[in-house]
């Protein structure tokens, strides 16, 4: 069986997209993660199905790159909102239906893809550290300077303890360098680091909002793979209207036999 598949990325953080509105890819773990693998396979932090949902344009089935379903992630709806626009969807709706929940979308005159995100109103502080649901569960630690840092050995003394080890958690760590912000993530299910997440991105950007008590605005946030910008309303500990804006590219496509 050959399917069609198409490689986009989101700041570095790369999807196989597979146009699936006929409900023909056979979903299998050992499958998904081989596709996902850099060495014997496509290569990819996760594959997306594109699936047809009444009352949707779309509906978005997200599997990390071992080959497991996930919850919701920020760059592949990104990039999936960017693919569903490439491959000429015509839409009704400006949303699609994802794990967590629909997600509002538009794509900017400069081709930037913004992604409307679900609201927080949970926030848990860690000592310092700060626990919070944004579509992934995420846990975000500020440090002095994340450039050094070794962060699979840090991030899996988290994302491995007691509390986290049998769901998992997502690691972020955030540093504030001459007014500027910078994020660097461990993601659960790639079990390493990614070069931007954008779930973790708008944990950032809230946790940047607590720490330093700010009000309703706008978040820039420098990753591995470029800038991202998180919009939100903030009413007490409440967030609302979180939207999270950066590239989305197409890479490649190509055929696979499987």
């Amino acid at each position: 069986m050959k399917i069609n598949f198409y490689k986009y990325q989101g700041t570095g953080n790369d999807f196989i997209i597979i146009d699936d509105r006929e409900n023909v890819f056979p979903i299998s773990q050992v499958l998904i993660e081989r596709l996902c693998d850099r060495r014997f396979g496509i290569g990819a932090d996760g594959l997306i199905l594109l699936q047809n949902e009444l009352g949707y344009d779309f509906k978005m089935v997200y599997f990390n790159s071992d080959g497991n379903e996930s919850t919701m992630c920020g760059n592949g709806g990104r990039c999936i909102a960017k693919f569903s626009h490439d491959i000429g969807i015509s839409y009704k709706y400006n949303c699609f239906l994802a794990i967590d929940g629909p997600h509002d979308f538009s794509i900017t005159k400069d081709g930037l893809v913004k992604l409307k995100m679900k609201d927080i109103n949970a926030i848990e502080k860690a000592g310092d550290d700060y626990i919070m649901d944004t579509g992934s569960p995420h846990y975000v630690q500020f440090l002095a300077d994340i450039e050094k840092l070794e962060i699979v050995d840090e991030a899996r003394k988290i994302r491995y303890n007691d509390r986290f080890k049998d769901k998992g958690i997502n690691v972020n760590f955030v540093s504030k360098i001459n007014d500027s912000l910078y994020l660097r993530t461990y993601e659960r299910g790639v079990e390493d680091e990614t070069f931007s997440c954008g779930t973790g991105t708008v944990a950032a950007a809230i946790s940047i909002a607590e720490k330093y008590n700010l009000n309703s605005g706008k978040s820039e946030l420098n990753t591995k793979g470029g800038k991202l910008w998180v919009y939100y309303k903030k009413n007490a500990h409440f967030y609302s209207e979180i939207w999270l804006e950066g590239s989305a590219e197409w890479v490649f496509e190509g055929s696979v036999e499987i």
